[in-house]
C-alpha cells in the first residue's frame, strides 16, 4: 500500500525540483525527505527518481506515479470537504492569499460578508504575489487565493490546483497624456519588481510593440506608481482594478490585453463549505458547484 503522505512529497518533488525545496516546505530536513521518498520507492517496487551527483529527477515511472498522486490527495481533498458539509456551521481559520490590489478593492467586502454570515471562521489573510501562491496551496499554508494572470503572460495548468473566474480587467497606459503603447518607446518605464506578473506582463507588451521599456523606478505599489506618472517620472502600465482614483494630470489610455482575477484553492475542494461561502462572499463561481463557470478550469504558477 503506497503512503499518501509519501506520495504528496513525490507530487511536491515534481513541482519544486529539489529535494531541499520539498524540505523547506514541508519543515523537513533534506535527508528525511530523501529517506521518505527512497521508502516509496520500496513500497512502489520501482526506481521513482534517477539519480546523478545531488541531483535527482523522476523517472518516467515516477512521473506516471506523480499523476496518480495528483487523482489521490485530489480524492481526499473531495472527502475532508464532503465530512466538512456534514457539520453544522463554519468554524476555524480559513488562510485566505491575495495580491496587492484585491487586498484593497475586492477583498475588504468579501471579508465584511463572509464575517457576518460566518461569525465562527477566523478569516486570515496573507498579502502575496500571485507567482508566490501555488506553493503555499499545495502546502496548505493557504486555503484559498485570490490570483490574476494576462493574456501576454498565460499561467500553466497546475494539476494540484482549480480556479473559479471573477473578473476580467481592462489594462491602461498611464502617462501625462494620451498616447499608445508604440508612441511610449521612448519613454522612462515604471515597472514593478523582476519576478512579479505585473513585470513579466509590462515587458512583454512592450516587446510585442517592437521595443524594450527604459525602466527607470521599480514600484509594487499602483497608488505610488500613478503618483509617479504624474509627477513626470515615467509611464506605467496598470490594470482596472488599480486605476482608481486617477491623480490630475495622469490620462489612461485603454490596451488590447486584459487582465484575469480568479479564486483559486487545491484541486477537488471547490464543495468545501468554506470555500464556497468565500466563493458567495466574491461573487465567483467554482465549477461543479453552480454551473460551469466561464473560463473555470485549472491553474498553476506561479
Amino acid at each position: 500500500m503506497l503512503d499518501v503522505r509519501k506520495l504528496r512529497l513525490l507530487r511536491d518533488l515534481a513541482h519544486l525540483g529539489t529535494i531541499a525545496a520539498v524540505a523547506e516546505a514541508h519543515a523537513y530536513t533534506p535527508s528525511a525527505v530523501s529517506q521518505q521518498l527512497a521508502a516509496l520507492e520500496r513500497e512502489a517496487g520501482a526506481a521513482l527518481l534517477a539519480r546523478t551527483g545531488r541531483r535527482v529527477a523522476l523517472t518516467p515511472t515516477g512521473r506516471v506515479l506523480v499523476t496518480h498522486a495528483e487523482d489521490v490527495l485530489a480524492a481526499l481533498e473531495r472527502a475532508t470537504a464532503a465530512l466538512a458539509a456534514t457539520r453544522t456551521g463554519l468554524s476555524g481559520p480559513l488562510r485566505i492569499g491575495a495580491f496587492p490590489t484585491a487586498m484593497r478593492t475586492l477583498l475588504p467586502p468579501a471579508l465584511v460578508a463572509l464575517g457576518r454570515a460566518h461569525p465562527g471562521l477566523d478569516l486570515c489573510v496573507e498579502e502575496l504575489d500571485p507567482a508566490a501562491v501555488p506553493p503555499k496551496l499545495r502546502d496548505g499554508t493557504l486555503d484559498v487565493a485570490l490570483v490574476h494572470d494576462y493574456d501576454l503572460v498565460p499561467i500553466e495548468p497546475d494539476p494540484a490546483l482549480e480556479t473559479a473566474p471573477l473578473l476580467d480587467e481592462t489594462i491602461f497606459i498611464a502617462a501625462t497624456g494620451p498616447r499608445d503603447l508604440p508612441a511610449c518607446r521612448d519613454e522612462p518605464w515604471i515597472l514593478a519588481s523582476p519576478g512579479t506578473l505585473c513585470h513579466t506582463m509590462t515587458v512583454r507588451a512592450c516587446e510585442a510593440a517592437g521595443f524594450i521599456p527604459r525602466v527607470r523606478h521599480h514600484a509594487d505599489d499602483f497608488v505610488t506608481v500613478l503618483t509617479f506618472v504624474a509627477a513626470g517620472q515615467g509611464v506605467a502600465v496598470v490594470p482596472e482594478l488599480a486605476a482608481a482614483p486617477v491623480p490630475g494630470g495622469v490620462v489612461l489610455t485603454p490596451l488590447e490585453t486584459r487582465r484575469r482575477t480568479r479564486l483559486a484553492y487545491r484541486a477537488g475542494a471547490a464543495r468545501h463549505p468554506a470555500v464556497s461561502a468565500f466563493a458567495d462572499a466574491l461573487g465567483a463561481r467554482p465549477p461543479g458547484r453552480r454551473g460551469t463557470a466561464r473560463g473555470g478550469g485549472r491553474h498553476g504558477q506561479q
